[in-house]
């Protein structure tokens, strides 16, 4: 079984509600085990929140005002991806690395908590493309009523 989705976004506070929904939509419909379907859906809440927040120059009406959320259920695995058109990140981060944070910060632990969550991430950029990119995958588990199994 394959199913894949791609969302074109408004970088609004509202749309990462909207992506996270559809997302525990489809895996519920194809009968991914709720915990599962759960750290996916928060690994995803953040990766659209740093989007939003930092994924763009905000110019109104520039091009940098939407990002793009594209899943993939694939046998045994969902991929997701997040990218903006923003800045990317910076040299003091090469390739997304976490900087320490202190334990009473209000930002700046999403990109650790996608690496908890998922299995495999990636964080970084589309060559000759601005902007950033993270994406992640994690082996999927099933519902033993799930309609869709994988075969």
């Amino acid at each position: 079984m394959s199913i894949w989705w791609s969302l074109h976004l408004r970088r609004e506070a509202a749309s990462v509600p909207l992506a996270r929904r559809l997302l525990i939509g489809t895996m519920e419909t194809a009968g991914v085990d709720p915990d599962i379907s759960f750290d996916l859906s928060v690994a995803l809440s953040e990766a659209c929140a740093n989007a939003v927040e930092h994924g763009g120059d905000d110019e109104p009406g520039c091009p940098s005002e939407a990002y793009r959320v594209t899943a993939y259920l694939d046998g045994e695995r969902c991929r997701i991806e997040v990218a903006d058109t923003g800045p990317g990140f910076s040299a003091s981060a090469p390739g997304g690395t976490a900087r320490p944070v202190s334990g009473d910060a209000e930002h700046g632990r999403g990109l650790c908590l996608i690496r908890e969550l998922a299995d495999h991430v990636h964080i970084g950029g589309e060559p000759g493309r601005a902007g950033a990119v993270v994406s992640f995958d994690k082996i999927l588990k099933w519902r033993e009523d799930a309609p869709l199994v994988a075969v």
